[in-house]
C-alpha cells in the first residue's frame, strides 16, 4: 500500500486546475508568470484587504462530517405537531435518493436552454398539473419560495389586476385565521409600498370600507374549516378579488378553491415529501383564474413544439423576467424553488390521486379520534369542523400542557396561556394520538379507526370536495418502486446538469457542489427540525447558524449578517428595506431615490420599486464601466431624495472598476446609501471585502459563491450583510413580535431556506481561509485563459487594467451575426451538440455569450470548452464563405437529435457527421437531445401550462 507523504486538501478536490503543469500553460496563454501577478493587475490596490481571511484552518472531510454529526446530535428531534404551516412528511426513499440527493437533478441549472432541460421541464409541468388540478384553478407557476412570501405576491398580484374603480386606493383585508407569519410578511411589504391591510375574522363577514383584495386561509390556523364561497361571493360584489391560501393534502376531501370562486390560490407543498428542514427549502405555488396568466409572477413552464413538430417542454412568458421589465417586471422573484417543487411532484405522481386521499383521511382520522378523547373528557375543542388541526381551550394550563407533551418528545403549539394547537400529520400514529390525549389528561378514544363520538366533528357536507383531480395517466401509472425509479431516471437522461458536462454560464457561478458538503441535508438532525421548535430543541442548529454568520461577516467584512433571504432577489429587497429604515430613522423620509446603472441585473430595478423607491438609471461607458459624469450630474439632480445606489461588482460585464471606491464616496457625500449586489462575490473573497470598500449592505448567493447547488431553478439562498449602522433594520422573526416596526421580515421562517446552510457552512470550513482566496484566484485565471484562447474568434468585449477580465468574460457576436446571420443562439444551441450548456445568452448586451469558467472545472473540460467553439467558429466561417446556407447549417438546425441524424430522407448541405460528431472527442458518451430546437413563440401563442393528453395537444398546436 502506498502511503501519502502529504494527505490531499479538500481544495485539491474543489479547483479543478490545481497541477503545477496546468497552472502554468494558463498562465503562459495569458501571459503571466505566476497567478499572483495575474491577479494584482487585474483587481485594484484600491480595494485590495491588507490581511488574509482569519477564518478557522481548513479542515478535512472527516473532520468536517464530524463536527456536523455533533451540531445535527445538540438538536433534539420530536414528534412535530406545532403546524402552523409545517408538517412533518414521509419522503419516499426512491425520492430521496434519486432526486434530493442525487447530482443529476441537485446540479442542473435553471431550464432557460429547454432542449437539454426536459426531463425537469417535465417535472415541473406535473407539478403546476398537480397544483392547477387540487386548486381547481387552471393555470399554475412552477413555485414559488415559501407560503407567506406566495401570499405576499397573490396580494401584489390582486392589487395590479384589480381595475375596479377606486381599487387602487383599497385596503387588503387579511383573514384573521391566516398564519402569523404570513400576516407579518404582508404587513411588511405593505408598509413599504404604502397601502392598507386590515386584519379580521372573515367568518363574521367582510369589513366596511373599499377593499382591493381578500385572503383567506384553508383549513385556518386554528383548524378551522367552514365555507368560504359567500363571503367570496360578497368580497367580488363589492368589486374585491380573493386569494385563498390552502392545504394541498387537504384539498384532496376539502372542496377547492377555484370551485368556491377564488381568483388566485396560494400555499405551500412542503408536507408533500419534503422535509422540515427548520423551515425550508419548500415549494410554494400559486394558481390564478383563466385571465391572469400574463401577470403571474415567477416561472411558468408551458408546452410547444421543436423544430420537427413534436411537443416539447419550455418556459413560457419569459419576456416577464427581471431582466427585459427592470422596474416594471411583476415581482423581483428570480429563483425558485425548483428542487423541492420536483421532489412534490414525484410524492404525488407514486402516490396518485387514490393514495393522497388515503393519507389525508388517515391524518383527519386522526384528528377525529384526539377531537372525541378531549371531548369526552371534557375538555374544550374550538371547532367543530377541521382538517388536521385543533386548536383546545384550556383555560391557565397550556404551558403546563405543551411541557409535558415535551417529555414525552411531541411539540405542541402553544398559542396563548389558555389555548394550546395540535397539527397531525401523514406520520402520526394511533400511539401519538393517545399520547396527545394523555398530554392534556384525557383519556384515549377508540384505536384510531373509531371514532367515537367524532361524528360531531364531522365536516360539514358544503365544505367537502366532490370533484375528480389528478386523473392525467402521468399520477396513476408510477404506482411500484420500479416503476417510479425508471421514471426518474429517464427523465434526468434527457437533462443535461453539472454530473455530465461543464456549465459555462456567466453570472451564475455554477462550481462544485460537493458530496461531502451535500450530505448532511438529509440527516434527520437537521431535516426533521420543525421552524418553530423550542430553541432547546435547535441549539445545533443555530450554532451552525451563528458560526456561518460570523464567517460571512469576516469574508465581506460587513458587521452583521442575516440569512433569512431565501433568493437572491429577497436578499436585495432586504438590504434595501434595511436602507429604507435607516433613512427613516433619521427622519429623511423623503430619501426615495434609487440609482441603478443600465447594466444591472434586473431584479436590483424590481427590488427597489418593492421597497418603496423610485428607479433613477444611470448610463453604462463605452467599456463597461459606470458612466461618471451621467452618475455625477444624476446625484446632483436628486442629492436631497437620494436614498441609494445598487452597484455590482466586478461589475456585469465581467470587469474590476477600477473606480468604485470613488463611486461609493460621492453617493455617501450627497447622503445615499450603498448597495454592492454580491451577485458576483466569487471574484471577491479572499481578495477585496464589499463592506470595507464603500459598501453599506450586500446581499450574497449562497447558492452560487458558497456551493449550494441550482437544483434546476431552486433552492436558494441570498443573505444580506450590513455595516452595524444598518443593523438594526435587518429583517425580523415574522412569528415574533419582532416582525412589525423596523424589523420587517423578509421571508416565512427565522432562518429563511435553513435545510441547505449546512452546504455553505461545510464549503467555508473545508477550503479555510487559504483555500477560498485560492478558489478566487483560480477562477481569475481560468476566466481569463478562455478570454485569452477565445479573443481571437469571438472578441472579449470588455477587459479592465491589463486587459484582463474578472471571474467571467462577455464574448461579442454583434459583427459576426451582421456579416453572417449566425446569432448568439445559434451558437448556443449548437454547442449541445458538443455536450456543453450555453454560456449566459445576450446578458448583459444583446448579441453576446457570458463566459465564466468557475474554479471547479479542470484543464481538459475548460480546452474541450475551447475546442468546441473554435470548431463552431469554424462552421460560421463555412456560411460566411457560402459552403452551405445559414438556413441549411448545423448551426441554424442545431441541436441535432439522434431521431433527426438517423432519417432516411437526409438532404442538409453538411453531412450527419458534422451535425452529430463535430469534433472526434465527442464520440465516446455522445449526449443527444431529445428534441429539437424548440419555438418559444408558438409556446408562447398557444400557452399549454398542464400536463395535455399528447393527442388533445397535437390537434391543438396545429389549429
Amino acid at each position: 500500500m502506498t502511503i501519502l507523504s502529504q494527505p490531499t486538501v479538500f481544495a485539491d478536490r474543489h479547483i479543478g486546475a490545481r497541477r503545477d503543469a496546468d497552472i502554468a500553460h494558463m498562465l503562459k496563454a495569458v501571459g503571466y508568470d505566476s497567478v499572483d501577478s495575474l491577479v494584482d493587475t487585474a483587481v485594484p490596490d484600491s480595494i485590495r484587504q491588507a490581511t488574509p481571511l482569519a477564518l478557522q484552518p481548513a479542515l478535512s472531510e472527516v473532520e468536517v462530517l464530524a463536527e456536523l454529526r455533533g451540531l445535527a446530535a445538540k438538536n433534539k428531534t420530536a414528534v412535530q405537531l406545532i403546524g402552523q404551516g409545517y408538517y412533518d412528511t414521509v419522503t419516499p426513499a426512491v425520492i430521496r435518493r434519486n432526486i434530493l440527493e442525487s447530482p443529476a437533478w441537485y446540479t442542473a441549472y435553471t431550464p432557460y436552454q429547454p432542449e437539454i432541460s426536459q426531463g425537469r421541464l417535465e417535472a415541473l409541468l406535473n407539478f403546476q398539473t398537480m397544483v392547477s388540478d387540487l386548486t381547481a384553478l387552471p393555470v399554475a407557476n412552477a413555485s414559488l419560495l415559501d407560503e407567506a412570501t406566495a401570499v405576499a405576491e397573490a396580494v401584489l398580484l390582486m392589487r395590479r389586476a384589480n381595475k375596479a374603480k377606486g381599487a387602487a386606493d383599497a385596503k387588503t383585508v387579511l383573514d384573521a385565521d391566516l398564519l402569523p407569519q404570513t400576516i407579518a410578511v404582508v404587513r411588511g411589504r405593505a408598509e413599504a409600498l404604502g397601502f392598507e391591510v386590515e386584519v379580521a375574522d372573515l367568518a363574521l363577514g367582510l369589513p366596511d370600507g373599499d377593499i382591493n383584495g381578500i385572503v383567506l386561509q384553508q383549513p385556518g390556523v386554528s383548524g378551522r374549516v367552514f365555507n368560504h364561497a359567500p363571503v367570496i361571493a360578497a368580497a367580488k360584489e363589492r368589486g374585491a378579488l380573493v386569494t385563498v391560501a390552502a392545504d394541498l393534502l387537504a384539498l384532496t376531501v376539502i372542496t377547492a378553491p377555484g370551485e368556491q370562486g377564488a381568483d388566485i390560490a396560494v400555499g405551500t407543498a412542503q408536507r408533500f415529501g419534503v422535509p422540515l428542514f427548520f423551515g425550508g427549502p419548500h415549494a410554494a405555488y400559486m394558481a390564478v383564474r383563466k385571465g391572469m396568466e400574463r401577470s403571474l409572477p415567477g416561472r411558468i413552464v408551458g408546452v410547444s413544439a421543436d423544430s420537427t413538430g413534436l411537443p416539447a417542454y419550455r418556459l413560457a412568458l419569459q419576456t416577464r423576467e427581471q431582466h427585459i421589465r427592470r422596474e416594471k417586471a411583476t415581482s423581483n422573484i428570480c429563483t425558485a424553488q425548483a428542487l423541492l417543487a420536483i421532489v412534490a411532484s414525484m410524492y404525488a405522481v407514486y402516490h396518485g390521486p387514490a393514495g393522497l386521499k388515503a393519507i389525508a383521511e388517515t391524518v383527519h382520522g386522526h384528528a377525529l379520534t384526539l377531537a372525541a378523547a378531549l371531548q369526552s373528557s371534557g375538555i374544550e375543542v374550538l371547532h367543530t369542523s377541521f382538517f388536521d388541526t385543533l386548536t383546545v381551550r384550556v383555560p391557565g394550563r397550556a404551558g403546563a400542557v405543551v411541557e409535558l407533551a415535551e417529555r414525552d418528545g411531541i411539540n405542541l403549539r402553544p398559542i396563548d396561556a389558555d389555548h394550546v394547537g395540535i397539527s397531525l400529520d401523514e406520520t402520526t400514529t394511533a400511539d401519538i394520538v393517545a399520547r396527545v390525549a394523555a398530554a392534556f389528561g384525557a383519556a384515549p378514544a377508540g384505536d384510531g379507526t373509531d371514532h367515537g363520538t367524532g361524528a360531531a366533528f364531522a365536516l360539514a357536507a358544503d365544505t367537502l370536495r366532490t370533484s375528480d383531480y389528478l386523473s392525467h395517466p402521468i399520477f396513476n401509472t408510477h404506482r411500484s418502486e420500479t416503476q417510479l425509479l425508471r421514471y426518474i431516471r429517464r427523465l434526468s437522461d434527457r437533462d443535461l446538469a453539472l454530473d455530465r458536462t461543464m456549465i459555462p454560464l456567466g453570472s451564475c457561478t455554477m462550481k462544485l457542489n460537493a458530496t461531502a458538503e451535500m450530505e448532511a441535508i438529509s440527516w434527520p438532525g437537521f431535516a426533521s427540525i420543525h421552524p418553530f421548535a423550542p430553541d432547546s430543541q435547535t441549539v445545533g442548529w443555530r450554532e451552525l447558524i451563528a458560526g456561518l454568520e460570523a464567517d460571512l461577516c469576516e469574508i465581506t467584512g460587513y458587521d452583521q449578517v442575516s440569512l433569512q433571504p431565501n433568493a437572491g432577489s429577497q436578499g436585495e429587497l432586504a438590504g434595501l428595506l434595511a436602507i429604507r429604515g435607516y433613512h427613516l430613522s433619521r427622519g429623511d423620509v423623503q430619501r426615495t431615490i434609487c440609482l441603478i446603472p443600465q447594466s444591472a441585473h434586473g431584479t436590483n430595478a424590481a427590488s427597489a420599486v418593492l421597497a418603496g423607491m423610485k428607479v433613477v438609471v444611470v448610463g453604462t461607458a463605452g467599456d463597461g464601466a459606470i458612466d461618471r459624469a451621467d452618475l455625477a450630474a444624476k446625484i446632483e439632480a436628486h442629492k436631497d431624495q437620494l436614498a441609494a445606489i445598487m452597484i455590482t461588482y466586478p461589475s456585469t460585464h465581467g470587469v474590476y472598476d477600477a473606480d468604485v471606491r470613488e463611486v461609493c464616496e460621492e453617493v455617501h457625500a450627497a447622503g445615499g446609501q450603498v448597495y454592492v449586489d454580491g451577485a458576483n462575490l466569487n471574484a471577491l473573497v479572499g481578495l477585496a471585502q464589499p463592506g470595507k470598500f464603500g459598501g453599506d449592505v450586500s446581499h450574497l448567493n449562497l447558492h452560487k459563491t458558497f456551493c449550494i447547488p441550482h437544483g434546476g431553478g431552486g433552492p436558494g439562498v441570498g443573505p444580506v450583510a450590513a455595516k452595524a449602522h444598518l443593523a438594526p433594520f435587518m429583517p425580523g422573526d415574522a412569528n415574533a413580535a419582532a416582525g412589525t416596526g423596523s424589523m420587517l421580515p423578509i421571508s416565512a421562517s427565522r432562518f429563511g431556506s435553513a435545510g441547505v446552510l449546512p452546504i455553505s457552512w461545510a464549503y467555508v470550513k473545508l477550503m479555510g481561509g487559504q483555500g477560498l482566496t485560492e478558489a478566487t484566484k483560480s477562477a481569475l485565471l481560468a476566466a481569463n485563459y478562455i478570454a485569452a484562447q477565445l479573443d481571437a474568434h469571438f472578441p472579449v468585449l470588455y477587459t479592465g487594467a491589463g486587459e484582463l477580465v474578472a471571474h467571467e468574460c462577455i464574448l461579442d457576436l454583434r459583427e459576426l451575426t451582421a456579416k453572417t446571420g449566425v446569432t448568439a443562439e445559434d451558437v448556443a444551441k449548437r454547442l449541445i451538440d458538443y455536450g456543453f450548456h450555453a454560456p449566459t445568452l445576450s446578458f448583459p448586451v444583446a448579441g453576446t455569450l457570458m463566459v465564466e469558467p468557475t474554479e471547479s472545472e479542470d484543464l481538459g473540460e475548460i480546452n474541450r470548452f475551447i475546442t468546441a467553439m473554435v470548431s463552431i467558429r469554424q462552421e460560421i466561417d463555412q456560411v460566411a464563405d457560402g459552403a452551405f446556407t445559414l438556413a441549411d447549417s448545423p448551426l441554424r438546425n442545431a441541436p441535432h437529435t439522434a431521431a433527426s441524424l438517423i432519417t432516411s430522407d437526409w438532404d442538409r448541405g453538411y453531412p450527419r457527421e458534422q451535425g452529430a460528431f463535430p469534433v472526434d472527442s465527442l464520440r465516446q458518451d455522445k449526449y443527444f437531445p431529445p428534441v429539437g430546437r424548440i419555438d418559444g413563440a408558438a409556446g408562447d401563442r398557444n400557452l399549454v401550462c398542464s400536463c395535455p393528453p399528447i393527442e388533445d395537444f397535437a390537434a391543438d398546436f396545429t389549429n
